[in-house]
């Protein structure tokens, strides 16, 4: 799945996003984002990639990373592309987007 993502973030990229830089976070405590996009200085999406297909799979570290990373780089816009899980929840006042893969993929995901 990340490297289908990643495939098609580098798509976007060349075709609509030209001003996208592509990255990828880890701290010195190892929490990892799959994704990090910036425009400029600024760091407009991080993204992490599941293959959890319900809330309960969704391992307690994707979401802690993502957390993270956000304070770090001052990013809010949060998603976390799963299998077949969708829903909008809030941790420590941020908001995270859980959407599927295909949605995603189809760009239905506003």
């Amino acid at each position: 799945m990340e490297n289908l993502v990643a495939v098609e973030l580098l798509r976007r990229k060349n075709y609509w996003y030209v001003n996208w830089e592509v990255y990828y976070w880890k701290d010195h405590q190892d929490r990892e984002v799959d994704f990090i996009l910036k425009e400029g200085l600024k760091v407009s999406h991080l993204i992490q990639v599941t293959n959890a297909s319900d809330g309960d799979e969704i391992e307690r570290r994707e979401t802690k990373a993502l957390l993270k990373a956000s304070k770090e780089l001052k990013c809010k816009t949060l998603l976390v592309i799963t299998w077949d899980y969708e829903d909008e929840e809030i941790f420590e006042g941020r908001t995270i987007r859980f959407i599927p893969l295909w949605k995603w993929l189809l760009g239905i995901d506003k």
